[in-house]
């Protein structure tokens, strides 16, 4: 399936939720939440765009990265590209309502895995949906992993024990969105969590725990304290607090600080390969892209999930070669500008 006309499709599908822009950089979107845009002025989805770009390449040619290891391992799963389709949920709610959760999800679970990489599955304020989601994964061998709001803590672990039924191999909650503006809408009481409380969390499961939303140096270093086994540094794609900075901003010194002691997870603003290469060489042992899996999934199922991650390959692929990138491992900040 050729990667233009599944965004052709998506416009016409996503009932006017997303424009499907040529480069998806809330600028056309912002303020929609709900919806699929940044919250406010957008500003925090737009600078994601922005200081990611910011970075160039050193292109090297003088080399033997003639043919590079694109795979790694991360919460014991062999993957083909550091990459995870980010936990976006919501379909009725954000997405036109034209496809139901469970085609949606279904699609992006099917795609992902045959792409080589693996699905997070997201919660939200329809309470059915995580179900869903969940059930779904559970058909493809629970070849995911699941992510929670930070609902009362009580309420958490009960969640946590439906994902674990789903065979799930990792766990996590996305802390940032206790100021979701959909959830507040509908009364669903999400809250921000103390250092005990998180370790309450993490020791209810033995399944690696995440935690996503981590934008500063000192809660990264209480993430640690808290015992998760990863970190997302994420603004929750600029959907929670207007005028953060971009992801790409903190990714470093938030990798400095904590590299080695946690896996680190990054999301905001990666569309292209040369994206994910940045940011793997700004600290990152993966990146989670969000938004360009909606538009693949609407615009062509799980046909058009597994052509964007075969494009996204692609484009890695080159990259490192002209980089001089011969494996994963191989990739740091020497390759930024």
């Amino acid at each position: 399936m050729n990667y233009k006309d599944v965004l052709k499709n998506a416009r016409g599908n996503l009932n006017k939720s997303c424009k499907v822009c040529p480069i998806c950089n809330g600028i056309a979107c912002a303020g929609e939440v709900p919806g699929m845009g940044g919250k406010g002025t957008g500003d925090a989805f737009k600078i994601n765009i922005e200081s990611l770009a910011k970075y160039k390449l050193n292109m090297r040619t003088i080399h033997d990265a003639k043919d590079p290891d694109m795979s790694t391992e991360l919460f014991g799963r062999k993957m083909d590209v550091p990459l995870f389709a980010a936990p976006v949920s919501g379909t009725t709610l954000n997405m036109g309502g034209k496809y139901s959760e469970e085609e949606y999800i279904s699609w992006v679970i099917s795609g992902c895995l045959e792409g080589g990489i693996f699905p997070m599955v997201g919660d939200t304020a329809v309470d059915s949906f995580l179900t869903t989601n969940l059930s779904e994964l559970e058909k493809q061998g629970g070849n995911g992993i699941a992510i929670i709001k930070p609902w009362e803590n009580a309420n958490i672990i009960e969640k946590i024990k439906l994902a674990e039924k789903a065979g799930v191999f990792a766990i996590g909650m996305d802390i940032d969105a206790c100021g979701l503006i959909t959830l507040a809408l509908l009364g669903k009481p999400v809250m921000p969590k103390t250092v005990d409380e998180i370790k309450e969390i993490v020791r209810s499961t033995k399944l690696p725990f995440i935690l996503k939303g981590i934008m500063t140096v000192d809660e990264a270093k209480l993430a640690v304290d808290a015992g998760v086994a990863a970190i997302v540094v994420s603004n929750h794609g600029g959907r929670v607090l207007d005028q953060t900075p971009g992801v790409a901003e903190v990714l470093s010194e938030i990798a400095e600080e904590v590299k080695g002691k946690v896996i680190i997870l990054a999301d905001g603003g990666v569309r292209s390969g040369a994206d994910i290469l940045k940011m793997l060489a700004l600290g990152a042992d993966a990146v989670l892209i969000g938004r360009p899996f909606v538009t693949a999934s609407f615009g062509g199922k799980a046909e058009g999930v597994k052509s964007y991650i075969d494009f996204l390959k692609s484009e890695l692929k080159s990259a490192m070669v002209l980089t001089g990138c011969k494996s994963i491992e191989n990739i740091n900040n020497r390759v930024l500008y």
